[in-house]
């Protein structure tokens, strides 16, 4: 068989490229394209349960000990997680919106700002993303597996190492990681629109084995344990920088959501699913599982005269000396709903990163998702989602993700300087869909290299998205710079500690101001979402409207 012909069996329509240009395979494959009506599936009800099940995961559990070990009382600690995802959820929505209004994925929204082919960078930066994510989560998901086979077979913890000591890890743990990575693999098959019944299962079963928990160590302990009664310890401006501090890893830690936010909406039946439920279901979510932490880990002081903030460790504790078959069952129900919660935050980034290219919750629904959305957007020919998300799964486990997790510090500081890339991201995505265009799109040069298209600008980049995402980095340049331990301005250091509003404010302003002086095609001075298309051969004056949000979407379907 020729090289040619290989390559046609690699492609994911192999039939429909001969019938068409190599730049538009470049731009197009069936994941691309916007989502057909039979797959908008996605009504309120699925955004609630997704984003309920997206907050019930380990990191949600353990977002307010970082604060409470800052000095905080566990009041202060959790008023900041309140007012951190309350902050973050308005720009979801907002970014969600072109999504919902027009069914295509971050990938092709972002092609509206950033140009045709001037997104592949911003798709490549969340793709990354995604599949390191992917990695991660497995990785505490392997901790979930590990604790469940204790359950059952105590003597796994006693499994003989044959790893070297250069691997980072030893045999039990990468058999129990290897098992979790198994797992999630056949999570992957399912496509987005279908997926939603895995957070729907989540949503449910995940809850009650955290309320579970949380009750059984409140009654272990009787009572709720000092932490609650633990007063703040610092006070005056060190309190005050310390909460900007802690609700802006809240915010941090929501980053790459914001930007991918079109995946998921793309999916909804009408655009106000994608509305007021994740304006709500955001904040509510994930203050009342960072809640659940706070008393569980208190309470673990009272009962083992230690602090244990993670989870994981403390079921392990509830396995030690010879538990009885009560408490192994009880932990084995907590350690299998950990492992779904897990899993659901592995297919999240791998569905969306593949088509563009929960440090979250769940691994599927954030990072499985993801990955598969941003690599179909980089290789459209040969990748679509399923394809990009077992890539995903593959880069996760040749990454060795154990590794990252031993320095927590530097790990941390990753993953704020990443926040950094994707909030201006994100700044210039949502001026260009609010204040640059208000809501007009022409949907059909989404997909054509033409240079008559909207999106064309300069050879396929727009250079105001460029000049106005290096300067939502370089604002933040020096912060960082002080974060790593060199000694920097102090007001360096406060702008860095509000890197997302910062990064996202100034890539706006910028991209708003060489808009006015330079301003891009389609630009509208009235709000009115719509498909601009062209007419001509493959369109036809077809229209629609929206409803269920109060807004009539004038929507000229064209054929792509």
């Amino acid at each position: 068989m020729t090289l040619s012909k290989w390559i046609k069996k690699l492609e994911v329509s192999p039939k429909e490229s001969d019938d068409i240009s190599f730049s538009q395979q470049f731009l197009a494959n069936d994941d691309l394209r916007p989502v057909p009506p039979e797959n908008r599936t996605w009504a309120a009800w699925n955004f609630v349960a997704f984003w309920i099940a997206d907050s019930f995961n380990i990191n949600t559990w353990m977002i307010a000990s970082s604060m409470v070990q800052l000095g905080m009382s566990w009041w202060q600690a959790w008023i900041c997680v309140w007012i951190g995802y309350g902050c973050v959820a308005p720009f979801i929505v907002l970014n969600a919106r072109p999504g919902a209004i027009f069914h295509v994925t971050f990938p092709v929204v972002a092609r509206t700002s950033f140009g045709i082919f001037g997104s592949l960078w911003c798709v490549f930066n969340r793709g990354a993303m995604a599949c390191i994510w992917y990695g991660v989560q497995a990785s505490i998901g392997g901790d979930c597996v590990r604790v469940l086979l204790r359950t059952m077979w105590p003597s796994v913890n006693n499994i003989k190492n044959t790893m070297p000591e250069s691997s980072g890890t030893n045999t039990r743990d990468f058999l129990c990681f290897f098992l979790f990575w198994l797992v999630s693999l056949p999570a992957i098959w399912f496509p987005i629109h279908k997926i939603r019944h895995l957070f729907t299962v989540k949503a449910a079963v995940v809850p009650v084995a955290g309320l579970t928990f949380f009750i059984w160590c409140i009654v272990k302990a009787r009572g709720v344990g000092p932490i609650i009664r633990q007063p703040s310890s610092i006070h005056g401006s060190t309190l005050g920088w310390a909460m900007v501090s802690s609700l802006m890893s809240c915010i941090s830690n929501m980053a790459t959501l914001v930007t991918n936010a079109p995946d998921f909406a793309s999916r909804a039946k009408v655009p106000s699913a994608a509305g007021l439920p994740q304006l709500i279901s955001v904040p509510l979510g994930f203050s009342i599982v960072s809640f659940i932490g706070i008393i569980v880990s208190s309470s673990s002081q009272t009962i083992y005269g230690e602090t244990i903030w993670s989870p994981v460790d403390l079921l392990e504790k509830f396995l030690d000396d010879q538990p009885s078959h009560a408490t192994r069952f009880g932990v084995w129900f907590i350690a299998a709903a950990f492992i779904i919660a897990q899993l659901g935050s592995v297919f999240f980034i791998l569905t969306v990163e593949s088509v563009y290219s929960n440090h979250h919750s769940t691994n599927i629904s954030a990072n499985s998702i993801s990955a598969g959305c941003d690599l179909t957007a980089l290789f459209p020919r040969f990748i679509n989602i399923r394809r990009g998300g077992y890539i995903a799964a593959v880069v996760g486990i040749c990454m060795l993700p154990w590794n990252l997790l031993k320095s927590s510090n530097s790990f941390t500081s990753y993953l704020s300087a990443y926040s950094v890339f994707l909030s201006s991201i994100a700044g210039v995505m949502i001026t260009d869909y609010w204040v640059i265009r208000k809501g007009h799109y022409r949907v059909k040069d989404l997909y054509s290299a033409s240079h008559d298209g909207w999106y064309w600008y300069t050879y396929g980049v727009n250079f105001r998205a460029y000049a106005a995402y290096i300067a939502g980095i370089v604002i933040n340049v020096v912060g960082f710079a002080g974060a790593t331990g060199r000694i920097v301005p102090v007001a360096a250091t406060h702008i860095y500690e509000m890197s997302f509003f910062t990064g996202f404010g100034v890539s706006s302003l910028v991209y708003w101001t060489l808009n006015f002086f330079f301003p891009v095609p389609g630009t509208s001075s009235k709000f009115e979402e719509v498909d601009e298309s062209a007419f001509d051969e493959d369109a036809t004056d077809t229209k629609s409207d929206f409803k269920g949000d109060g807004t009539s979407v004038s929507v000229r379907s064209v054929a792509i």
